[in-house]
């Protein structure tokens, strides 16, 4: 009796551990992917930094000028926002929480702060992560 309960807790419990292994996985490449995006900006590489982003015109990101709509419009306006060290300096994110949505979704919540000589400045971000191709991105962001 006590081998038929251990194998219908094993039945019944292997998927909840399989699902446990598998969000372990993918929010560990999430924090991989901001970790990369960091050091990708410290290293004044805007190009690398934009690696995380889903390479789409559907890509938005909100921020203090509004609705930008596009990998490359998103990429642009990076680029003339931050067009020197100076301007870029050392970026920081605290994450605040990382949460699955769904199996192809993750809500990430956090804090952003540059340290620069022109003057630190910092703010909040919320991120929604699609896993598309088997790949993690970024398919929304809204920086304040």
């Amino acid at each position: 009796m006590k081998i038929a309960n251990t194998i219908w807790a094993l039945f019944f419990l292997l998927p909840v551990w399989v699902s446990a292994q598998k969000t372990d996985k993918d929010e560990t490449t999430i924090r991989q992917i901001l970790s990369e995006q960091t050091a990708a900006w410290n290293r004044g590489n805007l190009d690398d930094f934009m690696k995380g982003y889903w390479q789409s015109d559907s890509l938005m990101f909100i921020g203090k000028s509004g609705v930008t709509y596009g990998y490359q419009n998103t990429l642009n306006n990076y680029k003339k926002g931050y067009s020197s060290p100076e301007q870029m300096g050392q970026l920081e994110f605290t994450l605040i929480k990382v949460q699955r949505l769904s199996p192809e979704y993750f809500f990430v919540v956090g804090k952003w702060a540059l340290t620069r000589s022109v003057g630190n400045i910092s703010g909040h971000y919320n991120l929604l992560f699609r896993k598309i191709n088997g790949q993690w991105v970024i398919i929304t962001d809204h920086s304040s």
